[in-house]
């Protein structure tokens, strides 16, 4: 097997693709949604209503003789190719950082690893197991999914379409029964059958209940609304579900939940990546990551609108006009706070970025902006502060009263071990925090 590994937000030459040509050949200059749509699963699914990783943005992109990532993290395969995207921030072992932002933002269980050369079709099929419970919660937000089915019935109680053939077939001689048909609104289809098969493997694995435990309420839901369920239909509800894809939008995390589950189960080591879905794999947005894992970390003093979730809206303009969703609002309204969670790297925050927070801070009357972003190395912030005054009238000079901060989070990038790491970013989240407590 071919394997090559590269980091997030990074260039390389193109002839360091050489040994993944192939691969490289089906994913360079093709889009996030190109590639969903070729069968790679991107977390979160809902690309479209994220600002920092958009429809359109590439996994490589050419620029010149160079390859340049982006803000995606995770694994690709085509045929005996893999390509692996850590962090920029994974040393020479395992890539730990990553592995912790999965840890504290989807609680996935600590064995995610992507260093085994040899294992990474299982590294895969485990992402998809572990992002069970999260879909599997998203989705049942919405309630348990119902659709029209039609049942066949043969008794005396007509209520439907009498079906002529089926009766004759069954009541001949006539015994006072009628074979009919009728459409009913139920819980008990297709796809809520998809999602009970799908409980019951992942209950097979060593590690499945304790997966499963996580979402028991919505498990037991699913069983209670499943009475129709046999383990011999596994592949007849998949041909179904394959055929019969959610189209609703309103039940879009259904949709996601499906295509979920249809990966897991027609998951099968010697077919991966087999017929026309030749490319495959699982890509995390690193920028949703690291906001959800900085919100988890200053919550307590800091609002969190959710553009993903329609959370927490404000509006430039009266008149319900300027819809915006500033990442980070400050629960202090004496001394208002606008902070902005950042993935890349700090020399790349600047232009668009500063219109934004300024913009946002003009709207909510702060004095103080922060540029949230993880860093490596033991600098200093970088305070810069608003110029007022024209060039053209040679009186530019700086205000003392309104600023932007680019304020980073250490990241640990030479640790023996996954404790010693999480040990060590814990001291590094302190120091983090009580810089924006005020």
């Amino acid at each position: 097997m071919k394997l090559l590994r590269i980091k997030d937000n990074s260039q390389q030459k193109k002839d360091v693709f050489s040994q993944v040509a192939k691969l490289t050949g089906k994913i360079a200059d093709k889009t996030l949604e190109q590639l969903e749509r070729e069968g790679v699963f991107v977390f979160p699914e809902t690309v479209k209503d994220a600002e920092d990783i958009t429809q359109d943005q590439m996994i490589l992109q050419s620029v010149n003789d160079t390859y340049r990532s982006g803000n995606v993290m995770g694994f690709l395969g085509y045929g005996d190719e893999r390509l692996v995207i850590e962090s920029r921030f994974c040393g020479e072992g395992e890539d730990y950082f990553f592995q912790y932002l999965l840890d504290k933002v989807l609680d996935f269980p600590n064995i995610v690893d992507l260093d085994s050369d040899a294992n990474q079709d299982n590294r895969l099929f485990n992402f998809l197991l572990f992002l069970f419970p999260y879909y599997l919660k998203s989705a049942m937000r919405k309630g348990l999914f119902k659709k029209y089915i039609r049942h066949r019935y043969n008794d005396g109680y007509v209520k439907g379409t009498i079906d002529v053939a089926r009766h004759i077939e069954k009541n001949t001689p006539f015994v006072g029964n009628i074979a009919y048909s009728q459409r009913e609104f139920s819980y008990d289809n297709s796809l809520m059958e998809l999602v009970r098969h799908t409980i019951e493997f992942i209950k097979r694995k060593p590690y499945g209940n304790k997966l499963l435990i996580k979402v028991k309420d919505e498990v037991k839901l699913v069983i209670d609304a499943t009475s129709e369920y046999e383990p011999c239909d596994r592949q007849k509800i998949i041909e179904q579900n394959k055929k019969n894809t959610v189209r609703h939008a309103y039940f879009r995390e259904y949709l996601a939940l499906q295509r979920l589950c249809l990966l897991i189960l027609q998951h099968q080591k010697h077919q991966i990546g087999a017929g026309a879905r030749q490319i495959y794999g699982i890509l995390f947005d690193g920028a949703w990551l690291w906001e959800e894992y900085v919100n988890s970390l200053i919550e307590d003093v800091f609002y969190h609108p959710m553009n993903k979730g329609g959370k927490g809206a404000q509006r430039l303009f009266d008149g319900n006009v300027g819809l915006i969703y500033p990442d980070f609002i400050s629960r202090n309204s004496e001394m208002r706070i606008i902070a902005d969670a950042k993935y890349k790297p700090i020399d790349n925050i600047g232009n668009r970025d500063y219109l934004q927070v300024l913009a946002y801070m003009f709207r909510f009357d702060a004095k103080a902006g922060y540029y949230l972003y993880p860093e490596v190395e033991d600098s200093d912030d970088l305070k810069l502060w608003l110029n007022r005054g024209l060039t053209y009238e040679k009186n530019v000079m700086a205000r003392d009263d309104i600023s932007v901060t680019k304020h980073g989070l250490k990241i640990p990038v030479d640790a023996l071990n996954y404790n010693e790491f999480s040990a060590r970013i814990k001291t590094c989240e302190q120091e983090f925090k009580s810089a924006l407590i005020f």
